[in-house]
């Protein structure tokens, strides 16, 4: 067993554990992740999803045929994207208990990045995915 982090919504009603370090750590600066997070961007942890277990009741909104959103049916809390091949969820930072417990390492889909936002933090950068 890796080392076991939690996390929830906003009221509570969804709790999360993650255990394991997670494949990568990006934030993304896509148009889909703008809308679906309300945020210039989605900063998120990405899991294998054997990784990740949930209790409470969530909902989900397919915003593309390859990702699902998925949310806290009781307050809305936007709190993973799962890949709809099963081969991975992303879980936002914000979520987790220790807000601090990941930082990311990348950012992709600059080429769609809110004009006003600055990196400036030496991070690599990537104008779509990163492999």
């Amino acid at each position: 067993m890796g080392t076991v982090r939690e996390g929830g919504c906003l009221c509570g009603a969804v709790r999360f554990r993650t255990d394991g370090e997670p494949v990568n750590v990006r934030i993304c600066h896509c148009r889909t992740c703008q809308k679906a997070m309300g945020s210039p961007f989605y900063a998120r942890a990405l899991f294998e999803p054997r990784a990740l277990t949930i209790e409470g009741e969530t909902a989900f909104y397919p915003s593309s045929a390859a990702v699902e959103r998925v949310f806290c049916k009781a307050c809305g809390t936007r709190l993973f994207s799962r890949r709809t091949n099963g081969t991975a969820v992303g879980v936002a930072l914000a979520t987790f208990d220790d807000r601090n417990a990941f930082a990311p390492t990348e950012h992709i889909w600059v080429s769609e990045k809110i004009a006003w936002v600055r990196i400036d933090d030496g991070l690599r950068q990537y104008q779509e995915t990163a492999l």
